[in-house]
């Protein structure tokens, strides 16, 4: 097959294309009724070329499917249900319609996963690389939200799976495209697959798509949710700030993917810092009433409980394993 160009296809004509077999329609409104049962909500990414992703080793189809994912979170975090989506491509001249297909074809597959109705795309140009902006709009059940209930002390902090593994994930991709570089040997492939799973957790992170559902049919409804992306010292200090309330959070209770230490030894990074401050997790954190304790272990086993609200003079502090409280800081937890 012919590769297609930008410059004989058009911006409305692409488009349309790019709609071809994925059971959404091209230029429709995107909107939804909630008919009084709901409460609408609404969130926006955008992810910039060079600060936010790199495409030296980002494969477009990954990506796409990571930008919906980036939004998709922030829904589930306050336990809505996706609705509809608007992307928004700024294409450089680098890059063609047939690279184009491939990021959109990763971002309909996400789509479809979640559920979401419907899917808006505009096309425009960009003069400093590829830009991605994203809107995602959801809605939480008014049933939901009258049964949220009031954050207290002793609360459970509960993390949806282990943490740092991007952060990892990334360092290992940067040192391979260093190494690759310096070499300059385009017949040198990356040796990743010692670390795939930390690779994997970078460039194609996952979420439950029923996680929101399975909590409100348990009738265990978290008093806050955030979607963690720019490590877990982030959120839980966001928590702190929404609650009114101090947060624990235990080290040695921070889950932690399979080859994090003996990486992070390798690479002189404490994976507690990782996890702490590293970035693209894309992990739900939910606070649990702790009445609903015995439920939630046992309906929910993919969570980690990892900590506890606590009263507000407490702060927000991860207790290490020998029971020393440190204020969680930007530059990690230890001293």
């Amino acid at each position: 097959m012919q590769d297609e160009h930008f410059s004989d296809l058009g911006r409305v004509e692409a488009i349309a294309k790019l709609y071809e077999g994925t059971g959404y329609k091209p230029f429709e409104d995107c909107w939804f009724e909630t008919e009084g049962k709901a409460y609408p909500c609404g969130y926006t990414k955008v992810l910039l070329e060079g600060i936010d992703f790199d495409l030296t080793y980002f494969p477009l189809k990954h990506l796409g499917y990571k930008s919906i994912i980036a939004v998709t979170g922030e829904l589930y975090a306050v336990m809505a249900h996706p609705r509809t989506l608007s992307l928004t491509l700024g294409i450089s001249a680098k890059l063609d319609f047939s690279h184009i297909r491939e990021l959109w074809s990763g971002a309909v597959t996400a789509a479809r996963e979640h559920g979401y109705s419907k899917v808006a795309l505009d096309l425009v140009p960009s003069r400093n690389g590829l830009c991605i902006a994203v809107s995602a709009t959801g809605e939480t059940s008014l049933l939901t939200g009258k049964r949220r209930p009031a954050a207290k002390s002793m609360d459970l902090i509960c993390v949806s799976d282990n943490l740092g593994a991007a952060y990892f994930g990334q360092m290992v991709l940067e040192k391979e495209k260093e190494q690759f570089n310096r070499a300059g040997d385009e017949r040198k492939q990356p040796k990743l697959e010692e670390y795939r799973h930390l690779v994997g957790a970078y460039l194609k992170p996952e979420l439950n798509s029923t996680t929101a559902a399975q909590l409100e049919e348990a009738g265990i409804i978290p008093s806050y949710g955030y979607f963690v992306t720019k490590g877990l010292s982030d959120a839980v200090k966001r928590l702190v700030r929404d609650s009114g309330l101090g947060a624990k959070v235990y080290a040695d209770k921070i889950p932690f993917a399979g080859k994090t230490f003996d990486l992070g030894k390798e690479m002189g990074i404490d994976p507690i810092s990782a996890a702490m401050n590293g970035g693209d997790d894309y992990r739900l954190l939910y606070t649990i009433p702790i009445g609903s304790h015995d439920k939630f272990r046992h309906d929910f086993q993919t969570f980690d409980i990892i900590g506890h609200l606590a009263k507000p003079e407490v702060g927000a502090v991860i207790v290490t394993p020998d029971g020393v409280e440190l204020p969680l800081r930007s530059q990690g937890w230890k001293e």
